[in-house]
């Protein structure tokens, strides 16, 4: 038969039912695209100067009027050539994003998956900027067309949520993983005094927690790394002034510099292994020329005895930096002994009947409780290897790019 052979349409109808009910099964929703093309006039644009985008949930009865606007992660990008690289992708462009995403875990809509927040207005900003959308720099290079601007980007999509509701929000948070989460530390307090005074607003920052530390060489590859995004996409003048006019501005891109001065409750979530930190700050490629590290950064089994105690070491300096965020009673903590990077989400580590807990709890829970101030969570986990219920080295899927 010319053409190849053909697919009843009964066939179709059922497989695509099929696909349908199997995806609601898992607590999955695929939600489309929205592309906030007035930006473009106010220069709020992606590295290649294409329209931001996100993808928008809405609430249903009781969380009509609660939102919970979500970050996405990616990396970042420190210079013209390394942002060029990401410019035609998915990460600077949003005619490389595809037209729907799944919503799951902290995005999900069913209350099986996500009991307190599965009914708010539920929006994931896609990532598109290369610095967690603190770039502003007004000229363009001709040459590159590369356009720092993800400061604005944060502006232009926060004002477009408020038109579209969320200026009535009654309860809202922000979150984020990896450089989502990041964002969601820098720009606590901005989205706080965004939204109406009157609303319960609290942050999120999954996997956000940066440290400051050397890598196994002795250099300081993160804190050099850190310095020159801040330099290229012109951050300084977008971080906390409490921060930069105390020390260099790529230092105030490390959380434990500026979280004394965060005035928005916010939850930490976050791996004391986080696996992202240790194969791309602890021990990145530049530092390990002979591959010492690499079977031990992808199963934490596979470490020798002195790799282990490196990685160990790390856990104290991670747990040192992150005593800075500890000391506000309005802050939550998840702090698992995992060996993973970002867990709101994936189903798998957000709420099923093996997630990981700690002290018996859930993320989800832990989270809902904090919010609403059922219990005020800060729970940091024993060390690696003594929680059963961790899932490491499951899901390197949702790590991003290399530094």
């Amino acid at each position: 038969m010319p053409g190849g052979p053909r697919t009843c349409p009964r066939t179709v109808v059922l497989l695509v039912n099929f696909l349908v009910v199997q995806l609601s099964a898992e607590g999955i929703t695929l939600v489309g695209i929205t592309y906030v093309t007035d930006a473009v006039t106010k220069g709020a644009v992606c590295l290649d100067g294409s329209p931001p985008a996100y993808h928008f949930s809405e609430g249903f009865g009781a969380g009509i009027n609660n939102w919970l606007v979500h970050f996405e992660g990616g990396g970042w990008c420190n210079n013209a050539t390394s942002c060029i690289s990401r410019r035609d992708t998915r990460l600077g462009s949003s005619k490389y994003m595809v037209k729907e995403v799944a919503f799951l875990g902290i995005l999900s809509n069913e209350q099986g998956f996500n009991p307190d927040f599965y009914n708010w207005n539920r929006i994931r900003v896609r990532y598109c900027d290369g610095a967690s959308y603190t770039g502003d720099v007004e000229v363009v290079d001709p040459i590159t067309n590369l356009h720092f601007r993800g400061a604005r980007v944060f502006q232009a999509i926060i004002d477009d949520l408020l038109s579209r509701g969320m200026k009535k929000a009654e309860n809202a948070i922000m979150s984020g993983c990896s450089a989502g989460g990041l964002t969601s530390i820098l720009h606590c307090d901005k989205f706080r005094a965004l939204l109406p005074s009157e609303a319960k607003v609290k942050c999120l920052s999954d996997a956000g927690y940066f440290i400051h530390v050397n890598d196994i060489s002795g250099a300081p590859h993160i804190e050099e790394f850190y310095s020159q995004v801040v330099a290229t996409h012109g951050s300084a003048k977008i971080l906390p002034a409490s921060c930069t006019s105390k020390m260099k501005p790529g230092l105030c891109f490390f959380p434990q510099n500026i979280v004394t001065e965060i005035q928005t409750p916010m939850f930490f979530l976050n791996a004391a292994y986080d696996s992202w930190q240790i194969k791309n700050i602890l021990a990145p490629s530049g530092s390990d020329r002979h591959g010492i590290w690499q079977s031990c950064k992808h199963d934490l089994e596979k470490c020798s005895e002195s790799q282990l105690k490196v990685i160990q070491d790390f856990r104290t300096d991670f747990l040192t930096a992150l005593s800075r965020a500890s000391g506000s009673p309005s802050s939550g903590m998840f702090i698992d002994g995992c060996y993973v990077h970002c867990q709101s989400e994936n189903q798998e580590t957000w709420f099923k009947n093996d997630s990981p807990e700690i002290d018996r709890t859930t993320i989800a829970k832990a989270v809902g409780d904090w919010y609403y101030d059922r219990n005020p969570f800060q729970k940091i986990d024993c060390a690696y290897p003594c929680n059963p219920t961790c899932y490491n080295n499951f899901y390197y899927h949702h790590e991003q790019p290399n530094i």
